[in-house]
């Protein structure tokens, strides 16, 4: 986090330098297509055209790779299209090992799209290394994971998983969209790249789309500059402003969502109508151990299932203050349907297999009042009751 100790400072000041010409505390937003230049070759800066680069998105890009503790950072239009430029480092025969239980969007477009390309996927069971330790073919290239897993949030020792791929001579990739860098600092565990939704909790206000990738070393880096440049699906500068702006109160917001989490979680827990309750936070999680060791908490996602005798939709239908959308990691709370919503391009055999139910509610707390949230949900428990 170069000269910042601690992250509550970094997210502030990471990233960029206040500006030369004028002193501009926060980076300018430079809406522009392309540089001027003074001649053939002579680049102001080093700046020719904004799909290659854009000092705003250049400032983001710092600002996340000293976040991660990376070589670089590179930003992209949506989560999905930093992945898509993730995977697009393989090739014709290669296989990447899946968590089994991971977002939807993440199985779709392995299973729908890079399946076209001859690229291969297996799923296996990440909560133990014996899990892709069984699956290991020599055309295995990468591990693909979540920790905590979206939705069930199953824990992945990404030690135990980095030290295995390592000796295998294959990477090791970690999508760390729910911890963030403020909570779970993946490269530092071993991993090779990190992915982020930035939509989520590092944009933190529901209102920008984007993506984020840092890897460990130059190689690495070299390789998605390229992929990023060739492809082309940048983030734009005013979107890299609104991303840098909310990672300055990512620190102050996570502390507020986690406390509201450990609280809900523990409620729910012990209230009667609910059968489970999945939360890393709570001593009776498994994984509670592992994350403990690797993760600052337990983060502020929750999914739970009602009991026997109450109507998921009409628990949905029951909320007053937390919204029924897709997403996560906004300062509002919001729940969904994983089954129909986030994993449904999943075949239900296998949500079912994992244990992504009909019944299972996915929960992303805000940073409303505790009390406010644990009275919406116990009067739409007691709405869900079948008649």
């Amino acid at each position: 986090m170069s000269e910042y100790s601690d992250m509550e400072s970094a997210v502030v000041h990471g990233g960029y330098e206040f500006d030369k010409a004028t002193g501009a505390v926060n980076v300018p937003i430079y809406q522009t297509s392309t540089f001027q230049q003074d001649g053939i070759g002579e680049m102001r800066g080093g700046w020719e055209y904004a799909r290659t680069g854009n000092p705003t998105r250049q400032a983001l890009e710092k600002l996340i790779a000293e976040l991660e503790g990376g070589k670089a950072g590179f930003a992209f239009g949506s989560g999905m299209a930093a992945l898509t430029a993730v995977l697009s480092l393989f090739q014709q025969g290669d296989k990447v090992l899946l968590s089994s239980n991971v977002y939807g969007g993440t199985f779709r477009v392995l299973d729908k799209v890079f399946s076209n390309f001859g690229i291969e996927y297996e799923q296996a069971e990440t909560d133990d290394v014996a899990g892709f330790e069984a699956k290991f073919s020599p055309n295995v290239k990468a591990v693909l994971i979540e920790s905590p897993a979206n939705p069930l949030l199953t824990i992945t020792d990404i030690r135990a998983i980095a030290q295995w791929a390592g000796q295998k001579g294959i990477l090791t990739i970690v999508d760390n969209t729910f911890m963030t860098p403020y909570l779970q600092r993946t490269l530092e565990l071993g991993a090779d790249i990190v992915v982020h939704s930035a939509t989520k909790y590092l944009g933190g206000h529901s209102d920008v789309v984007a993506g984020l990738v840092v890897v460990k070393d130059e190689a690495l880096a070299a390789r998605l500059a390229f992929i990023q440049n060739s492809t082309g699906g940048v983030l734009g500068p005013f979107d890299s402003f609104l991303l840098i702006r909310g990672i300055k109160t990512l620190a102050v917001r996570m502390d507020r969502h986690t406390a509201n989490a450990e609280k809900l979680a523990k409620w729910l827990a012990e209230h009667e109508e609910v059968k489970k309750v999945y939360y890393p936070g709570l001593a009776s999680h498994p994984g509670h151990d592992i994350n403990s060791r690797q993760a600052k908490n337990g983060g502020a996602m929750i999914s739970f299932e009602l009991t026997e005798g109450h109507d998921v939709n009409k628990f949905f239908k029951s909320l007053k203050l937390i919204v029924l959308a897709e997403s996560l990691g906004g300062v509002e709370s919001l729940v969904c349907h994983p089954a129909t919503m986030t994993h449904a391009a999943i075949p239900k055999e296998i949500r079912d297999a994992v244990g992504i139910t009909d019944r299972l509610i996915r929960f992303s707390m805000g940073i409303e009042s505790a009390d406010d949230l644990q009275a919406d949900l116990a009067q739409a428990i007691r709405g869900s009751r079948e008649v």
